[in-house]
Parts: C-alpha cells; sequence; structure tokens
C-alpha cells in the first residue's frame, strides 16, 4: 500500500509516479476532495485523469479523512484527535475497505493534498493505524518520486520533533510522544466561530 500527495505536482508528473510504482486504484482520502489552487485534483477532474490512465478512483474521505462530523472526536480547542478519530467504527470500515482491496491484488495509493507525508492525516492518522494496528507495511511516494515508508517516516518524526528516547522513555514511548507532538502541530482544527 501506497500514499502520495499533490501540492504543486502537475497532474501529469503525478499520474507518472503512480504508473512507476503499478498502482491501479487511488484512494481518495481528503474530507472535502476539491482544490482551491490544484484544479487537476478536483475530485471530479482528478476521476477523469485517472481513469484516463487506467487507474480507479474511490473517494474515502468520510471514513479516512481528517475532519470529523462526529464531536466526541475534537478537544476543547477545536482539534481533532487522531486517537479518538481511529477508534470510530466508520474510520475501521476505511480500514477494512482497504485490506479489502489489497487482498483482491489491486495496488493501492492513498492520496491528499499535502506535500509532506510528515505533516499530513496519511501518515499520522491512517499511516499510523496501518503500521501500528493492521500490521501493514506502508510506502510513501514523496514529491519527486522516492519512497519512505512508513518506519522511515517515524524516524524522521523523531528528530523533527526533537524526540530522543531516554532511560525513562523507550523508544516505543518516544515514538508514541514524537506522533502526538507532530499531530498537535498539524492535525485539523476547527475555524474559530465569531463571537
Amino acid at each position: 500500500m501506497f500514499t502520495i500527495g499533490y501540492a504543486t505536482k502537475p497532474i501529469e508528473q503525478y499520474i507518472a509516479q503512480l504508473h512507476r510504482y503499478g498502482i491501479n486504484v487511488v484512494a481518495d482520502i481528503r474530507s472535502v476532495p476539491f482544490s482551491k489552487a490544484f484544479f487537476d485534483y478536483h475530485q471530479d477532474a482528478l476521476r477523469e485523469h485517472l481513469r484516463a490512465a487506467g487507474i480507479r478512483y474511490v473517494h474515502l474521505g468520510p471514513e479516512l479523512g481528517p475532519r470529523s462530523k462526529d464531536p466526541a472526536h475534537y478537544d476543547g480547542t477545536g482539534q481533532v484527535q487522531f486517537d479518538r478519530l481511529m477508534q470510530s467504527e466508520l474510520f475501521r470500515q476505511g480500514v477494512q475497505r482497504l485490506s479489502d482491496g489489497v487482498r483482491k491484488g489491486f495496488r493501492i495509493a492513498m492520496t491528499c493534498a499535502c506535500k509532506d507525508p510528515a505533516i499530513c492525516h496519511r501518515s499520522l492518522l491512517v499511516g499510523w493505524a496501518l503500521q501500528h494496528l493492521e500490521g501493514r507495511k506502508l510506502q510513501h511516494i514523496l514529491h519527486e518520486g522516492e519512497l519512505e515508508s512508513q518506519l522511515e517516516l517515524e524516524q524522521r518524526l523523531l528528530r523533527l520533533t526533537g524526540t530522543v528516547p531516554d532511560m525513562l522513555t523507550g523508544e516505543k514511548a518516544a515514538l508514541r510522544l514524537a506522533y502526538e507532538r507532530q499531530c498537535q502541530a498539524c492535525a485539523y482544527r476547527k475555524p474559530a466561530t465569531p463571537a
């Protein structure tokens, strides 16, 4: 299973990268499958580009997107809490759909807008769940087309967040702390409503 971001990427480059890794299904995991700046990635346009390239499209935003409709998934500041979201039945159904697709022989790439998976829910939410709850291997197709595994990304998160295992915080606990810090910095937050 793979992920790919599209920010600033021409659609031709995006499709070439999908072909390079033999991807035949794109699972769009955006809560809102539209782009204000990159019109080739509006849901209908993306579906058509992929169809022309021989790649199937499925929207899994309701299941795996970062903007939950359930108020219980948010903290008091309006920020989504990925640990709560991944416990939901809807999220588990989305993960199951991905697993079913892989079992049927599809090569799936989850897509979202973020250029770097280290700041995106495709690694911080879905990647964490696939790696640590489902035991699935995940590869992120980076902007220029090289691959970074979820495990390599986790090592990068430790460096990015300045989290270092020590005698009081083992490697597993440090990794969990690094995820929490990155989620705090990057997870969706509801816009403030005017008073």
